[in-house]
């Protein structure tokens, strides 16, 4: 029997010569097409115009008002320029000691920041535990409420002479009126954190038995972090506030002293670029306690 097999011709394939084979094998293969890069999107430089261009106008705005004050002024208001060259002299030998009452600006900063750091450091002792001790039972919030809203509105300076009558001495003064006026900032908002912890949270505290120590480590402390940092900015920025002021009054080594001698020795320049000494130690004191906020404000993390 002979079988016969029958091919599609779509399974067909034709048989190439050998000559074609040939010059297949000896034409050069064309090279693989590459992917051009895409073109990069013009920088957009709108949003760096939006945050260098308005501060270099504010800035340009103040050095013109400046500039026309001191032309029209019969008094020898100094000008931008003449306070540029007296703030070279002063700042290139800012740590010079010739006496207790002439001393160079750096001196004078660090006396003030020091003063600062005493009485602040001593009403974030005081001040945050009270808060959180306010925030926390009904009884004690009700107790000091009344007496924190009677002395918060009291001028910083109204302090100063009770603390020259009990301490005796200008110095302990004046981180006493430190004190006394950064500490309401630091209470308000650590009792207010308190308060606004989710009711949630103290039942299953109530529920699962947790002392008073584990409530305030694992709920409160954490909940509550962000309010306080906010409430230590606030108390900074209030001390550097007082401190002018009160070493103003109380003469020593001090930026406030140094403001007021100058005054006296009717050196107008040097009260212009203590002012921005002033102001540029105290932005970097709210800078830093920005950052600090910022780093432990927990943000929640939606699914």
């Amino acid at each position: 029997m002979v079988s016969a097999v029958f091919h599609s011709p779509l399974d067909a394939t034709p048989a190439m010569p050998a000559a074609a084979k040939a010059v297949a094998a000896a034409r050069p293969m064309a090279p693989a097409k590459h992917a051009e890069p895409e073109p990069r999107p013009p920088r957009d430089f709108s949003a760096l115009w939006l945050r260098v261009l308005p501060p270099v106008l504010g800035f340009a705005l103040l050095i013109l008002i400046w500039e026309l004050v001191a032309m029209k002024s019969t008094t020898g208001f100094p000008s931008p320029l003449a306070t540029w060259q007296q703030a070279l002299t002063v700042f290139s030998d800012p740590f010079y000691s010739k006496g207790p009452n002439d001393q160079g600006v750096g001196w004078n900063v660090l006396s003030s920041l020091q003063r600062v750091g005493l009485g602040f450091g001593l009403a974030a002792a005081v001040g945050i535990p009270a808060g959180f001790s306010i925030g926390r039972f009904e009884f004690l919030s009700r107790m000091f409420n009344p007496l924190i809203s009677l002395l918060r509105p009291v001028s910083p300076l109204a302090w100063l002479p009770i603390g020259l009558l009990v301490f005796k001495g200008a110095n302990p003064a004046a981180i006493w009126t430190i004190f006394i006026c950064s500490i309401w900032p630091m209470i308000i908002n650590t009792a207010v954190g308190v308060q606004r912890v989710p009711s949630d949270y103290m039942n299953v505290a109530k529920v699962l038995n947790l002392s008073e120590w584990k409530i305030f480590t694992k709920i409160l402390f954490p909940a509550v972090l962000p309010y306080m940092l906010t409430g230590v900015r606030l108390a900074v920025g209030t001390a550097w506030l007082v401190i002018v002021a009160a070493e103003m009054l109380t003469g020593g080594v001090g930026i406030g002293f140094w403001v007021w001698d100058e005054w006296n020795n009717l050196n107008v320049a040097n009260i212009i670029i203590a002012i921005f000494v002033i102001g540029i130690v105290g932005l970097v004191l709210e800078f830093a306690l920005i950052r600090i906020a910022t780093a432990f404000t927990f943000e929640e993390v939606k699914a």
